[in-house]
């Protein structure tokens, strides 16, 4: 797995017949500076674009953000809230995986060894290359249990 920098974009963009477009540079350049632990989906990416003076179009950025999460640039993760949530695919052993509460969508990231040498051993096996291995675990937090819970 690569660290994509603005010149490996650009090289893995030409060698598919794509360009580096100024909103795709932008588009890579948050997702670098995101904190770990933050999840955008496009219209959180939008408001931040807009916030910052950037004329990006929604469709521009869900055409972006699938074309990035198609490279392996991108992880798309289903956080429970009805639309996907990006973040930057890091490299090992940055790989992580998802914990989420299905009633107030809190979000714990959490490592596992084993979940990605397992889904490595499979793709192997099936002569698959492997991009990414995530697991999401849907559940319901403490707080939210408490909540259910008669008095």
């Amino acid at each position: 797995m690569t660290v994509y920098t603005t010149t490996s974009l650009k090289a893995e963009l030409n060698e598919r017949g794509w360009r580096l477009t100024p909103q795709r540079e932008v588009i890579l350049h948050i997702f670098q500076e995101l904190p770990q632990g933050e999840h955008l989906s496009a219209e959180d990416l939008y408001h931040r674009l807009e916030t910052d003076g950037e004329g990006i179009s929604l469709s521009t950025i869900y055409r972006t953000l699938k074309l990035m999460a198609r490279m392996g640039i991108l992880r798309e993760l289903e956080l429970g809230e009805g639309h996907k949530h990006y973040e930057i695919n890091q490299p090992y052993p940055h790989h992580h995986h998802h914990l989420i509460c299905v009633r107030c969508n809190s979000t714990i990231e959490f490592k596992n060894d084993s979940i990605l040498k397992i889904g490595a051993k499979t793709a192997q096996k099936e002569g698959f290359h492997l991009l990414d291995c995530q697991m999401t675990i849907h559940a319901v937090c403490p707080k939210c249990q408490r909540a259910l819970m008669p008095l």
